[in-house]
């Protein structure tokens, strides 16, 4: 029996025009009707759409949902995602092997590290408006400020020489490009793959006080392969540099669009406020904005509806995060309220490992910027601002900015 393609709504869903910072009207409206709902996908599948903030946070703690992409009914969003293996390292594999990959590089992102980082962001951030003021106007904030920063950063914590950074910049974005076909995407990741596999095995004669010396020496003592070392080194490269441009540029556009609280962060020497502005921030925009996907392993039982062995899960981590039982008035932007709780890095075992060396880079960008360029301003209208609709990761492509 054929199924009927006028039941579920098709996801993902396109935001309203005029609204740039808020997730798909379509995506209030299922949220409003039911707690749990099918959606139906490009390649016709039905997965069960979470919208509720606690039955996230619930399904992402339950080792009965799986990350594993190789599992059958798992939902595919785009027809450009490879449906097997393991591409995107241990973030599509479950416990045991996934935790023991994950503790591997889990200390170079320990608070502490981080911390130890800061006078370097702080003085990558000030040199790079340093430059930015001494050249022209307008200047794309994106290109100039935001995509450097964090690029820098990894650079320097990963061990990967910047002076390449405009080849992984570029191959890093037919990555995260929906539109990218298959066969361009898995070229890209081969190539990105081969120059992490060969830092790596240099690493082995050549070594740093860097992450990929430090799994260059995993594999010499046979606790990784070379091929894992690469495949760990591609992930950390993209999601380090990827995640928190976008942040800081789209982050930035909304400042400037909600004066007031550009203005309250500005003026505030209060480090708590810079915190509060950074997770604020985070909940708000949610960059990752096609959500998260999961497959049942076992039947489970979650407002009043029954998810089988094998369904599909996308989890709109966008939706959940403009959530009123849990963030009241969601729809407004208050770098005052307590937005810790926020999913925008994920929950559970695969939530966000970089997330304290996004958090320090966020603080110090939202901290020091807007005070160095006071008068900083949009130099394009918004209408002509070109957002990423087209990309995994939420943003924008070029931001006109003046002062």
């Amino acid at each position: 029996m054929p199924l009927d393609t006028t039941v579920q709504p098709s996801y993902p869903m396109p935001k309203a025009t005029g609204c740039p910072f808020d997730p798909p009207p379509e995506l209030r409206e299922l949220r409003a009707a039911e707690p749990l709902s099918r959606v139906r996908l490009w390649d016709g599948s039905t997965p069960w759409l979470v919208t509720h903030f606690a039955h996230q946070r619930a399904l992402l703690a339950d080792d009965r949902v799986s990350a594993d992409r190789n599992q059958h009914g798992f939902p595919i969003l785009q027809p450009s995602i490879p449906r097997t293996g393991s591409s995107v390292g241990f973030i599509s594999m479950d416990d045991p092997e996934h935790a023991r990959l994950r503790r591997m590089v889990t200390a170079p992102f320990m608070i502490k590290r981080v911390r130890a980082m800061e006078p370097g962001v702080q003085q990558i951030v000030d040199d790079l408006i340093d430059a930015m003021l001494a050249g022209p106007r307008p200047a794309d904030l994106m290109e100039a400020f935001a995509l450097p920063v964090p690029s820098l950063a990894i650079c320097q914590l990963l061990g990967v020489p910047y002076d390449d950074h405009e080849f992984f910049q570029v191959t890093s974005k037919a990555l995260i490009t929906i539109e990218t076909p298959l066969d361009e995407r898995m070229a890209a990741r081969e190539r990105l793959t081969a120059y992490l596999d060969d830092l790596v095995g240099r690493k082995t004669t050549e070594p740093g006080d860097d992450v990929l010396t430090e799994l260059a020496a995993r594999v010499t003592a046979g606790e990784l392969t070379r091929e894992q070392a690469a495949g760990i080194g591609v992930l950390l490269l993209v999601a380090g540099h990827e995640t928190t441009a976008n942040m800081i540029a789209l982050g930035t556009l909304a400042l400037l669009e909600h004066p007031d609280q550009l203005e309250a962060l500005r003026n505030s020497d209060d480090p708590a406020v810079v915190n509060s502005a950074v997770e604020e921030l985070l909940r708000f925009l949610t960059i990752t904005h096609l959500g998260l996907t999961r497959v049942a392993l076992e039947d489970i039982e979650l407002a009043g509806q029954t998810i089988r062995a094998g369904d599909g899960i996308v989890f709109p981590n966008d939706i959940a995060n403009r959530d009123p039982e849990v963030f009241p008035d969601p729809d407004r932007l208050d770098l005052r309220r307590d937005a810790k709780r926020h999913v925008g890095f994920g929950f559970g075992i695969h939530q966000c490992l970089g997330q304290p060396l996004a958090r320090m880079e966020l603080r110090v960008v939202y901290s020091t910027l807007y005070r160095r360029i006071p008068t900083l301003r949009r130099a394009a209208p918004l209408t002509e601002i070109p957002f990423k609709h087209d990309a995994i990761v939420y943003g924008v492509h070029a931001l006109p900015v003046t002062w």
